[in-house]
Order: structure tokens, then sequence, then C-alpha cells
């Protein structure tokens, strides 16, 4: 049923695997799915700020963030296949584009409970389901 899986993570919360990381290696077993990890770092490289930081700061952003997430893949996922992502952007827009450029059939990804703030702003997970075009599975915490 399921060719592709992407499952996005915040390196700075382990909550955001610690229930979606196993959902998504379950659903990979059962239907021998290929598995994506990915992390999104934020955008740090605006006009107002470009002055200020040292001109590869991204470079040195994306460097630590694949280094970390491969220290997740490898302690969590040592057992699968799993090809790792890093994007820079706003988190949601990053995600629905790496799974329509995987060709994703399922996003597994972890949601807190929403709070008033949320419901004015929307959570990510919301965000993603509104914008892709593959299934999304959000797990709660």
């Amino acid at each position: 049923m399921y060719k592709t899986i992407l499952l996005p993570i915040d390196l700075s919360e382990p909550s955001s695997w610690a229930k979606a990381m196993p959902t998504a290696k379950a659903l990979a077993d059962s239907f021998g799915a290929a598995m994506h990890v990915m992390t999104v770092v934020p955008e740090v490289r605006t006009s107002m700020t470009a002055q200020y930081l040292p001109p590869d700061i991204e470079t040195t952003i994306v460097a630590g963030a694949t280094n970390a997430l491969a220290d997740v893949v490898n302690a969590e996922l040592a057992d699968y296949k799993v090809t790792s992502h890093v994007a820079i952007g706003r988190t949601f827009r990053e995600i629905v584009a790496a799974a329509k450029k995987l060709d994703a059939d399922l996003i597994v990804m972890s949601s807190h409970r929403p709070e008033l703030a949320d419901r004015l702003i929307g959570p990510t997970a919301d965000m993603v389901q509104r914008n892709t075009t593959a299934s999304v599975l959000i797990v709660r915490e």
C-alpha cells in the first residue's frame, strides 16, 4: 500500500519522533516501504540579519543538523535502510516539497495537542496535511 514513507523530525524536540518513529518503522516493515527521515532548519539569513552573520552560517547550521540527524538515525533506525535529508526554510513548506520530490505516499509525523495559539496560526502538522497530496498520519504526543 505505501512505498515511500517520510518521517519529519525536529532535532531539538525528541518528542517529535518518540511516538512517530516506531509508527513509521512498523508501517515500513508492514509494507516494505522505503523510509526517508528529514529535519528542517530555519532560514537565518534575511535582509535584516545578513550583515551580522558570517557568510558560511547556513553551511555550518546544515552540517550540524546533518550530523545530529545521522546520530538519531544511527541510534534509532540502525536496522533500517533510511535516507536522511536536511532542508532550510519554513518547516511545513519544506516537508511538503520533500514529499513531492521523493514521491512519498505517506508522511508520518508527531503533533502536540493544539493550544489556542495553534488554532490561530496552525501547527506544522496541520499545515502539512492541508498542503500535500500524500497521506498524512499524525501521531499525537
